[in-house]
């Protein structure tokens, strides 16, 4: 990583001719300053880049239509949604942004620092305007001076190019603190994501009204429109490959450890989307117990089972999220292939329970019973009735979470909608969710057969409700044993 070019001078003037600002210098830069020559020599020759004629980008459309249904759902008020600002990891290196999913939503940018702003407009609703910055000014050296300036991190679209790809008018994003700090009247803003619009709004936003449209943003995410429903398909189709990739790989792994399996599926997602859309689990052996391991540092066995929940992130956000139970040689063991069975029979009961007027709560009742039956069948929980194991919850123990959650531009999407339009709600067209049941047989539980100990399986799929049932957006992938095991063989040659 190259050092940056940080003069010692003092200030620079902006390219709005707003305050100056000083440049951040590196404490330690080998060149002290820029001489006046340098300074001026780096001011021209330059070719001219604007790009012309864009074409709006693909879902500006269906972005235009979700900002008016914000507007009629909120008549009158600021509305104000930031997409976050960059993130340090260390000392003067950053994470890579991710912009926020209510932000991308609404206007389908994903440049950080940028500012969403709808302001009333009487009768015609409101106005939208996107704050961003522009171009980076070549006249102050900021281009080339600035560690965020364009000749270090990359050209970024002029406000001109903006509007063209958006359909939004933009301004330059280093004007809304005074705008907003000026701004009267009711005011929402989206929070958490970006401190300098908050400390600006501090005196006319209450955090119950904040609340409320962070609220509407997720609930608004519940029926995913046709280019939604697009975008998931990609992410499964991409996720498909990346499973397809480890298979392939598995000899790799057992030579190393569950970080090649990781590895092999991250370059999938990043060559086919923007990125993994949840840390991968890359779970082999008595790892596969343990729902959310991350840390991918294991060994891989043959004779273990390897449980792979991953999912690809596309370009405009929306991820999959997947996860099949493999043998590591590519065949179950007689009682790998029992709870395999088990978890695959709750799963079809759980897929078949999807579909419009049920419940949320139904695919998740539906599997859980399956799994209480076979756990009541293998002597694991005494005399019990299955009503009785479930009343209780003692099939918990061992099946441990929910049977699944809804999906989109968060994997677990739509988090914070209300329990009634959500758990409590009831299913229509458009939504998609996970259908995830497993079987968790911890490697020091004393409840269960000595042979258990150490096995988890989980088997899940991205399902849309349709007009008459669902759709599995991830089939492409086997689910039952034998399909399975056939799939593995074929990839492995």
């Amino acid at each position: 990583m190259s050092e940056e070019l940080i003069p010692e001078t003092p200030e620079q003037e902006t390219e709005e001719n707003e305050a100056a600002e000083p440049i951040k210098q590196r404490k330690n830069g080998l060149y002290p300053g820029v001489s006046d020559e340098l300074a001026e020599n780096m001011k021209s020759g330059w070719a001219d880049t604007e790009l012309r004629g864009l074409e709006p980008i693909a879902q500006a459309e269906h972005t235009a239509a979700r900002r008016a249904a914000l507007s009629a759902r909120f008549p009158g008020e600021r509305l104000v949604i930031p997409a976050g600002n960059l993130k340090t990891r260390s000392n003067d290196t950053e994470y890579a942004f991710r912009a926020s999913t209510e932000y991308a939503y609404l206007t389908g940018d994903q440049t950080q620092d940028g500012v969403l702003v709808l302001e009333p407009a009487g009768d015609s609703g409101h106005q939208a305007t996107i704050y961003l910055l522009p171009r980076s000014n070549r006249e102050n050296g900021e281009f080339w001076l600035d560690g965020q300036g364009e000749l270090w991190v990359g050209r970024r679209h002029s406000l001109t190019e903006a509007e063209q790809l958006l359909g939004i008018p933009a301004k330059d994003v280093r004007e809304i603190a005074a705008a907003l700090t000026e701004a009267t009247g009711p005011v929402r803003n989206v929070r958490g994501h970006d401190a300098s619009i908050e400390a600006a709004l501090t005196d006319k936003v209450t955090a119950e009204r904040d609340e409320e449209l962070r609220v509407y943003l997720s609930e608004a995410r519940l029926v995913k429109d046709a280019f939604e429903i697009a975008e998931l398909q990609k992410a499964c189709d991409a996720t498909a490959r990346g499973f397809e990739d480890v298979v392939r790989s598995l000899d790799k792994a057992e030579a190393t450890s569950e970080r090649f399996i990781e590895g092999t599926f991250f370059l999938r997602a990043r060559i086919e989307g923007n990125d993994i859309g949840y840390g991968s689990i890359c779970a082999a052996g008595p790892h596969a117990t343990t729902l959310h391991w991350v840390r991918n540092d294991g060994a891989v066995r043959s004779g273990d089972l390897l449980l792979l929940d991953a999912g690809v992130e596309t370009n405009e956000l929306y991820t999959a999220d997947v996860t099949r139970t493999l043998p590591i040689n590519g065949t179950f063991s007689p009682l790998q292939r029992t709870i395999y069975d088990a978890v695959y029979e709750a799963q079809e009961a759980g897929i078949a329970a999807v579909k419009p007027g049920a419940t949320f709560r139904d695919f998740h009742d539906a599997s859980q019973r399956v799994l209480a039956e076979k756990l009541v069948a293998w002597g694991l929980l005494g005399d019990l009735s299955v009503d009785k194991v479930l009343e209780l919850g003692l099939q918990r123990r061992w099946t441990l979470h929910g049977t699944g959650h809804m999906l989109g531009m968060d994997v677990h999407d739509c988090a914070v909608a209300r329990t009634e339009a959500y758990v409590d709600g009831i299913l229509e067209p458009g939504v998609c969710l996970t259908v995830e049941p497993g079987l968790y047989f911890q490697a020091d539980d004393l409840t269960v057969p000595e042979e258990y100990r150490g096995i988890g399986v989980r088997i899940e799929d991205d399902i849309l409700v349709t007009e008459d049932g669902n759709r599995n957006l991830s089939d492409q992938l086997p689910r039952r044993a034998d399909e399975v095991e056939a799939w593995m063989a074929q990839l492995k040659g």
